[in-house]
């Protein structure tokens, strides 16, 4: 124990190594977690995280474009001849009630 500032001078010198090292560990310590931290990322942009199938388009086949616009086509016709058929049979049945009005 130092009783002077001489005394006390000596012993700070003589404890210098003893809180240099282990701030110097600590030192290492950070810089080493540092390191390993980085060789993760660079580890984990290597690997491909999702693959998948790529989407396959399909192509537009004009035979069978055709064919739909021709179903189309029938079916609008069929439609309207239906309609038709309804309407001629509505006009040829004979009305159920009869109005006799005279003014």
């Amino acid at each position: 124990m130092a009783i002077g500032p001489i005394g006390n001078a000596i012993f700070v010198n003589q404890m210098t190594p003893a809180a240099t090292a282990v701030q110097n560990a600590h030192n290492n310590r950070v810089d080493f977690q540092n390191m390993v931290a980085q060789a993760a990322v660079n580890e984990k942009e290597e690997k491909v995280l999702e693959v998948r199938p790529t989407e396959e388009n399909q192509e537009v086949d004009p035979d069978r474009e055709h064919q739909r616009d021709e179903a189309d086509r029938e079916m609008q016709r069929s439609k309207k001849n239906e309609e038709k058929d309804e309407l001629e049979e509505e006009s040829a049945a004979e009305p159920i009630h009869k109005l006799d009005i005279t003014v």
